[in-house]
């Protein structure tokens, strides 16, 4: 292929489609990115120019000077994204058992690995550093999915979480670090000269981050840059920032843009979760495209490399080092040997650890370190052996050791009213796990008195964050009295659980031409398909309206149960061979033989006095007998 521009967009189909693929059929979308990279590239060899030399990696010919640039900047984006998601507020409030995966759990992961890789992977010692620094990286992006998939508990799957979010960045620096000390050692300095010159770029590189990073704050709270231009200003502001820390030191701006990212999550910014949606999908663009552009770049040769002290190297990663890592470093935390086994096991690598092996490994190989190409294929090997085996084993391993949850996807009611309350008593009935969720102790108080499962707080705050698993929950019912809060927590909460698992009561109670009406776009679906406003359902539960829970079959068929219903109840969700599905205006239900049906019905009319007997209304005065 001579077309960058079909290259270019040929990528971009490649990773987005892979992406959705993996999204669509619950597969691991970095295994499916990396498939698609070898057979676009080395298999295929779609990107390789009609005029590139034999054994040429392809997309190094294809961009030519460009590629490493293309590369970095993606890293730096990438990178930054990460930095983004590190506020000190939350670290605060995590356990002793994260804090010590992170220290001194890093540093013995790193140690090991660079002695596994040194003395079994046959790497030479600088390239075991590098190596040992980028695998205590497990990205997020990777262990979230597989956390939701195995309805892990509460105290495993915050481990694995955090470490990591925390860890992303910091095995990112620890390359960096291993880089610049690398190339001040090909200086001949003396080593106090090594180690002074890497501590000041390393200062300078994060206080120009911090810097860059507190100009952006002040600017945005300021007013000084208008909300539809943030975005783009931070984006520009991110390349800034890593080109004039790379000015000042070689690859330092991967230091930088991580400390500006830290500095911003740390600035109270009230405009913070949309620069993150932003940063996110930027990010989702980089990695798969990044993530195609690594893998067709690979080479029959490079893949030939592969011998069998690679394979007894990955083995010892995953059943030496990681277990040994986690139980050292969490000695004295009071943590059981069933979730130190769990959290020994599962550790995956990610797109930060491939995508800064494939940048790293260049530049070693450039300084004359001809062993930094085994970096990117080592990186992919670890990739695919963790993703493939961590996520296959995970649900299991967390049934045999007692620490998957059993219980069904849970509701998250968030407003709690009589109406509600009442509601959450029947699908806690129904054998669904149920919490109400509110700002108020006192309107919570008849949910708490019904043994129900209560939240007292702002379900927006960020002490929620860290104190409320929304894991658990498959479905979120906005069920307050302010219809702007609903929308708020509806448009909030729909990146972490799908919009089509949100109702929101009130949607559109309004004309939608009416003023006073909000935006489609800031709703979540609307609960009932009458879309009755919480006024109206207050009305029907003092009105005596009751719940009425139906099991459908061949004898009493969906059709008569309909013609039996009241004309004005209507049917509130349906189970389906254990699939929940809300009743909303925009999705209506149809129900169908083994269904088990919740409907709201009208409470039935009250009989008729006789004709003969006496009026025993209040009003009446009956005269006694003489």
């Amino acid at each position: 292929m001579d077309n960058i521009v079909l290259a270019v967009t040929v990528i971009g189909v490649l990773g987005i489609g892979a992406q959705w693929l993996g999204w669509r059929f619950n597969l691991p979308a970095i295994v499916l990115m990396a498939l698609a990279g070898v057979l676009a590239g080395p298999v295929f060899g779609v990107f390789t120019p009609s005029d590139a030399p034999p054994g040429t990696p392809p997309m190094e010919a294809l961009f030519g000077e460009f590629y490493r640039p293309i590369i970095a900047i993606a890293v730096a984006v990438i990178l930054f994204e990460g930095g983004l998601s590190l506020n000190f507020a939350e670290l605060r409030g995590l356990t002793k058992g994260v804090r010590r995966l992170v220290f001194p759990g890093v540093p013995i992961a790193w140690f090991l690995g660079a002695v596994a890789a040194y003395l079994i992977g046959g790497l030479s010692w600088q390239v075991a550093l590098m190596f040992g620094g980028i695998m205590v990286v497990t990205g997020p992006t990777v262990i979230i999915p597989m956390l939701r998939q195995s309805k892990l508990s509460g105290r495993p799957a915050t481990l694995l979480k955090w470490e990591g979010i925390v860890n992303d960045p910091v095995g990112a620096l620890l390359a960096v670090v291993v880089y610049e000390f690398l190339v001040f050692g090909d200086s001949h300095a003396t080593p106090i000269e090594i180690i002074s010159s890497i501590i000041l770029a390393s200062l300078l590189s994060i206080g120009l981050g911090f810097a860059i990073g507190r100009l952006a704050a002040t600017s945005f709270r300021k007013g000084w840059v208008p909300e539809y231009l943030k975005p783009p200003v931070l984006l520009a502001l991110v390349l800034v920032c890593f080109e004039m820390a790379n000015l000042l030191q070689d690859e330092a701006g991967l230091l930088a843009v991580t400390a500006m990212g830290i500095t911003l999550a740390n600035s109270r910014l009230a405009s913070i979760n949309e620069l993150r949606f932003f940063k996110e999908n930027i990010s989702v663009l980089l990695v798969s495209g990044v993530f195609i552009i690594l893998t067709a770049n690979l080479t029959f040769d490079s893949i030939k490399a592969f011998d069998w002290s690679v394979f007894w190297l990955i083995v010892t990663m995953l059943f030496v080092i990681r277990p040994l890592s986690v139980f050292a470093s969490t000695i004295g935390t009071g943590l059981p040997w069933r979730e130190k086994l769990l959290v020994g096991w599962i550790a995956p690598r990610g797109v930060v650890a491939v995508a800064v092996s494939g940048f790293f490994g260049a530049a070693l190989l450039e300084n004359g370190y001809a062993d930094g190409g085994m970096l990117l294929p080592l990186a992919f090997a670890m990739v695919f052996a963790t993703v493939t085996l961590h996520g296959f084993t995970i649900t299991a391993l967390a049934k045999m050791l007692g620490l998957a949850s059993r219980e069904k996807p849970g509701v998250l009611i968030v407003g709690a009213s009589p109406w509600s309350t009442e509601l959450a008593v029947k699908l806690q009935d129904l054998e669904l796990p149920v919490m109400v969720a509110d700002t108020s102790y006192r309107r919570l108080r008849p949910a708490r008195l019904a043994n129900i499962q209560t939240y007292y707080g702002e379900i927006l705050s960020e002490v929620t964050e860290h104190h409320l698993d929304l894991n658990r929950f498959g479905y979120l019912l906005a069920l307050s009295g302010n219809e702007a809060h609903n929308a708020l927590v509806s448009t909030d909460l729909a990146p972490e659980l799908g919009r089509t698992a949100i109702f929101q009561v009130n949607a559109r109670g309004k004309d939608e031409e009416d003023r006073q009406a909000l935006s489609y776009t800031l709703q979540g679906r609307t609960f009932l398909h009458s879309g009755a406003p919480l006024d109206e359902l207050l009305r029907r539960h003092y009105g005596g309206w009751t719940y009425q829970r139906t099991k459908l079959s061949e004898e009493y068929p969906p059709e008569r149960y309909m013609e039996d219903l009241d004309s004005e109840a209507e049917i509130v969700l349906l189970i389906r061979k254990d699939a929940v599905m809300f009743a909303s205006r925009e999705a209506p239900l149809t129900p169908e033989i083994g269904d088990l049906a919740l409907a709201y019905t009208p409470a039935p009319p009250a009989p008729k006095p006789e004709k003969n007997s006496p009026d025993k209304s209040p009003n009446t005065i009956v005269q006694p007998k003489l």
